[in-house]
C-alpha cells in the first residue's frame, strides 16, 4: 500500500502508512520493483508515494518560508517551488525561491559560500537538479542564472540575454557534464555535455511550459505546459498528453520514468498522471491540502538482490 506522509505545522500526520523494504543491492537478472515519485507543496509539505519518506519542510525545519517586504502581500510560508531527488533516491531537496535548497535524507546542503555561480541570478530560484554522485546540485534561477552546489560546476547561463520569457526549470544530464534550462515559452538552452534536440520557442502554445524532463541517456527530453500539453524531442518518445482535456488544476511539472519510456504529470491540486511505462502509484487529488502541490521528483529502488 502507498504510504502518503505530511508534515503539517508542528504536528506530523500519517495519511496511510506501511512498512516498506527498499533493497540497496542489485541482483543480477532481477527487475527493478515498480519506480514512486514525490510531490512537494509551495509550503514544503512531501508527499511520498511507494518510496521512502525523509520529511518536508513544513515545521520545524521552515523550509519554503521567506521574508516578503512591503508593499509584497505574498505568503511567507508558501515559498518552495520544486523539488529535486538524488539518483539514488537517498533525499532530495526542496527549492525555496529565494533562499538555498534544504536537503532531506542523505541529500546535502554545502554551506552557501561553498556555491558557485559564474553569472549572477536575477529574480527567483526555479528549479534544481542533482549530480551523479548526489554530492551537489545546480540552481536556475528566473533570468537563466546557474548556480553550483557541492560537486555541481556550473556552466555559463542565460544572465546576459535578452529572453523572451523566464526560465522555468533545470534538467541535468546524466554525467551532470551538462544541463537544459527550459524557458515558459518553450525554448530549451543547452549548455556542457547537454544536446540541443529542438523546443517549443518561437511555436504556438496553449499554455506556457511548466517543466522539463530528460531521458535515462540524456539524448532527449520532454517539456509539459500547463494545460498538460506534452512535447518530445531527441529519443524522448510520446506516451500521451493531457493536452486538450479538463484539468482541475492546471499541471506544475514532469518526471520521466527511470526504466524504460514513461513520464508522470503532477497538477496543482495533487493530481498525478501516468504515461508510458510510468506506473500509476496513487495522488493527492480529492484530499485536502494546505498548499498547492508545486512539483514532482522520480526514484526507482534498486532490484533485489
Amino acid at each position: 500500500m502507498t504510504a502518503v506522509h505530511r508534515t503539517l505545522a508542528a504536528l506530523a500526520l500519517v495519511c496511510s502508512a506501511t512498512a516498506l523494504a527498499f533493497p540497496t543491492t542489485a541482483g543480477a537478472g532481477v527487475p527493478r520493483p515498480a519506480p514512486g515519485y514525490w510531490l512537494a507543496g509551495s509550503d514544503g509539505g512531501v508527499f511520498a508515494f511507494d518510496v521512502p519518506f525523509y520529511g518536508s519542510g513544513v515545521a520545524p525545519s521552515l523550509a519554503c518560508s521567506f521574508s516578503p517586504q512591503p508593499p509584497s502581500t505574498a505568503d511567507g510560508a508558501h515559498g518552495c517551488d520544486a523539488i529535486a531527488a538524488t539518483p539514488s533516491g537517498s533525499g532530495y531537496w526542496l527549492v525555496n525561491i529565494y533562499r538555498l535548497a534544504s536537503g532531506f535524507g542523505q541529500a546535502p546542503v554545502p554551506p552557501q559560500i561553498g556555491c558557485t555561480s559564474l553569472n549572477g541570478g536575477e529574480g527567483s530560484w526555479v528549479g534544481a537538479t542533482s549530480t551523479a554522485t548526489g554530492k551537489g546540485f545546480f540552481l536556475a534561477s528566473s533570468n537563466g542564472a546557474v548556480l553550483g552546489c557541492g560537486d555541481a560546476v556550473p556552466f555559463v547561463g542565460l544572465a546576459d540575454e535578452s529572453l523572451n520569457a523566464p526560465v522555468v526549470g533545470i534538467a541535468a544530464t546524466p554525467a551532470s557534464k551538462g544541463y537544459w534550462l527550459v524557458a515558459a515559452d518553450g525554448g530549451v538552452f543547452a549548455f556542457g555535455d547537454a544536446t540541443f534536440e529542438g523546443s517549443m520557442g518561437g511555436r504556438h502554445l496553449n499554455a506556457p511550459v511548466v517543466g522539463m524532463a530528460p531521458t535515462p541517456d540524456g539524448k532527449g527530453y520532454w517539456l509539459v505546459a500547463a494545460d498538460g500539453g506534452v512535447f518530445a524531442f531527441g529519443d524522448a518518445t510520446f506516451e500521451g498528453s493531457m493536452g486538450g482535456r479538463h484539468l482541475n488544476a492546471p499541471a506544475v511539472g514532469i518526471a520521466a520514468a527511470p526504466d524504460g519510456p514513461g513520464y508522470w504529470l503532477a497538477a496543482a491540486d495533487g493530481g498525478v498522471f501516468a504515461f508510458g511505462d510510468a506506473p500509476f502509484q496513487g495522488s493527492m487529488a480529492d484530499s485536502p491540502l494546505a498548499a498547492p502541490i508545486t512539483g514532482i521528483a522520480p526514484y526507482a529502488p534498486l532490484p533485489v538482490g
